[in-house]
């Protein structure tokens, strides 16, 4: 069965042809500032040049829409919903053009999808977007009526290196119990209960570890002091949280092949402001133990991050006790998104309806 899966990010859009479960083809699009900048703060007027960049590719290399059995596209910000391959449909494309959640390159993933899938005669879907939701009633509550733990996090790829540690442990990912790790701009810690992401930090805006440019939990009350200390604006504290905080804030970078190739270098400060991003990470990955009684299976680490031994090395020294601790570097976006929607494809899984209460 060919697949054609599509990815758009902020700055490029990223589409890959599978054959069942392999990928024989990939390109990754770049959009200059400059080809954005013609474009508003509305996503969907991005919606016909990057529609049109895609079908212009493929049919260089040689892959027409027509040949395709379905065709997947990155899920985007819409309202909370278990994990899952969903159907694009009308509710669904509603919520993405709207913006229910906010304004992401992803949001246009299921809309491209659809439109493609119709010339092609197939079916469209999105696979476990960011807002996959499937967090315990006792893990929401925060100590405030007035706040509520939410669920952000890396799902997509999340699930997709759990799916792949039970396979390679030689069980299945709805009878298995993991920890997994996300490192890249953003980290995120889930605990996966038999195939429910059960508890996991919002790594979006102010939850667990610090990150390459996010704050993490921050002192409530100290943070309370900053922003009506009137030397800050609300947008600068939103940046504080998210964009320049975490590693950029302390090293003014969040290029971590820097951070890496200084640490190798012998710099004592970035060393310790990198080394304390771990512990911190595994801090977390205790807390996440904690939530599955101490039965896991294995701790799964993934994300550009991961590539690092000497990180991995730092996490290992503190959770190895755990469980077993199995590294996939680098992220498994486009494979999962073609594995979501074969799963339906060969009847595997049953498709999800978006249909949130």
């Amino acid at each position: 069965m060919r697949i054609l899966a599509v990815n758009p990010g902020s700055t490029s859009t990223k589409i890959s042809v599978f054959e069942d479960e392999k990928e024989i083809w990939e390109l990754k699009l770049p959009h200059s500032p400059e080809e954005l900048s013609s474009f508003g703060t509305n996503i969907f007027e991005q919606y016909g040049f990057r529609r049109d960049v895609i079908v212009s590719a493929l049919k260089d290399a040689g892959y027409p829409v027509e040949s395709f059995y379905g065709i997947v596209g990155r899920g985007g910000l819409v309202k909370p919903i278990p994990g899952g391959t969903y159907i694009v449909d009308n509710n669904l494309l509603k919520d993405l053009e709207k913006g229910i959640l906010g304004q992401h390159a992803s949001n246009l993933g299921g809309p491209i999808a659809a439109e493609l899938a119709k010339t092609a005669g197939c079916e469209a879907f999105i696979v476990d977007p960011v807002v996959v939701d499937e967090m315990e009633p006792i893990a929401k509550y925060t100590g405030s009526p007035l706040l509520t733990r939410k669920s952000i996090f890396h799902a997509l790829n999340q699930k997709a290196v759990a799916r792949k540690a039970a396979k390679e442990l030689g069980g299945e990912y709805d009878s298995s119990n993991f920890i997994v790790i996300h490192l890249g701009g953003g980290i995120s810690v889930g605990a996966h209960r038999k195939g429910q992401v059960v508890d996991v930090n919002n790594a979006l805006d102010g939850d667990g570890p610090f990150t390459p440019e996010r704050s993490g939990g921050l002192p409530a009350g100290d943070l309370a002091k900053l922003c009506f200390s009137g030397d800050y604006t609300l947008n600068d504290i939103k940046k504080i949280i998210k964009g320049s905080g975490g590693i950029v804030a302390y090293l003014g970078t969040n290029d971590m092949m820097r951070v890496e190739d200084e640490v190798k270098k012998g710099n004592e400060e970035w060393l310790a402001v990198y080394h304390a991003m771990a512990y911190q990470i595994a801090k977390e990955t205790g807390a996440m133990a904690a939530v599955l009684k101490g039965e896991v299976d294995a701790v799964v680490v993934s994300g550009g991050i991961a590539y690092d031994k000497k990180f991995i090395g730092w996490l290992k020294e503190m959770i190895e006790f755990i469980a077993p601790v199995i590294v996939y570097p680098g992220e498994m976006e486009m494979e999962a998104l073609a594995l979501g929607a074969l799963r339906v494809l060969t009847k595997k899984e049953v498709p999800r309806v978006y249909n949130p209460e």
